[in-house]
């Protein structure tokens, strides 16, 4: 069994919200443990936003549940109803975080049958206490950069690998059904990858480096662009005097494919294989202007592919 920084950290912060609680004699002193609880999140950011947003929430349900206690007296009916007002007004404002445990604590003024300044003082008490311990809990996180320059060598790699493949499909070495299972593995990989740049940018408080989600984007939409190329590959008639530039395209970009690419020689490489298709004797047959047609199609979008990159590697030096 494995316990993760997460799960340690909601116990820690958990018990220790407890404890003081208990230690300022606070009513209801366990609830401050299971804000923590529920306040622990996986980046700085979130858990400071979850706490303010149920901090907000918190006075709202507080002046809800005023109104329909004093009309209606501290009874089951009256808290049904500050549900039926509380739940569509937290949500409209965006404090949906906070309902569950903004309405928890609005069940201690209806046991304690008072909204006395001192109950409703020990109930603030309560969710900064639990909250507080909370955000404490998360100001330590692992150090996410490694993982990530991981992610973008296994990321260079696949795309390496499925270039060459897509060279291998055009030597008939290789099914179109196999080159988009590759691909979709490629995506599903990157959002995951994407995801974690995320964490990375909320876990800093003051400079927010971009960098990694720019990163992950760029390649998610080279890979979406790959798709098409893909799909133009299952369209090209393969005739090797036509498609052997492209192969020796491919693999040269696989081979040259690499974070610190900026694109531009790879460019040029397919303005000049363009060029040679241009001048290539014209097509005599609806079959051979149709091929050629995808050839040039599948050429463009192989520069699209390039210019992703090209214009990611141009907006970091700048």
């Amino acid at each position: 069994m494995r316990i993760g920084l997460r799960t340690v950290k909601t116990g820690v912060s958990a018990a220790l919200a407890m404890i003081l609680a208990n230690a300022l004699q606070l009513l209801y002193a366990p609830s401050a443990g299971i804000i923590a609880v529920l306040s622990v999140t996986n980046s700085k950011k979130s858990s400071l936003q979850t706490g303010i947003y149920r901090l907000f929430s918190l006075t709202l349900a507080t002046l809800i549940s005023y109104i329909c206690f004093s009309l209606l007296g501290y009874q089951p009916i009256a808290f049904g109803i500050f549900l039926l007002l509380f739940i569509p007004i937290a949500v409209s404002l965006g404090l949906s975080d906070g309902i569950v445990v903004s309405s928890v604590l609005v069940t201690h003024y209806l046991v304690e049958e008072s909204m006395s300044w001192g109950i409703i003082f020990n109930e603030y008490l309560l969710m900064t206490i639990g909250v507080g311990f909370a955000l404490i809990a998360n100001l330590y996180m692992p150090n996410a950069e490694n993982r990530l320059k991981e992610d973008q060598q296994i990321i260079e790699t696949m795309f390496k690998k499925l270039l060459t493949e897509m060279s291998s499909y055009l030597k008939q070495e290789i099914t179109e059904q196999k080159l988009l299972e590759n691909c979709n593995g490629l995506l599903s990989f990157i959002r995951q990858g994407q995801l974690r740049a995320q964490t990375y940018q909320e876990n800093q408080w003051v400079v927010r480096d971009v960098y990694y989600a720019s990163y992950f984007a760029m390649r998610r939409s080279q890979v979406s662009v790959l798709h098409d190329m893909i799909e133009s590959l299952d369209r090209i008639e393969v005739v090797e005097i036509q498609v052997e530039k492209i192969v020796a395209l491919l693999e040269y970009t696989s081979e040259t494919f690499a974070e610190e690419n900026d694109g531009n020689e790879i460019l040029a490489r397919i303005f000049d294989v363009y060029e040679e298709y241009r001048q290539m004797t014209l097509p005599i047959s609806r079959e051979e202007f149709e091929n050629r047609a995808e050839l040039f199609q599948f050429l463009q979008s192989f520069k699209s592919f390039i210019e992703i990159k090209a214009e990611f590697s141009q907006r970091i030096t700048e």
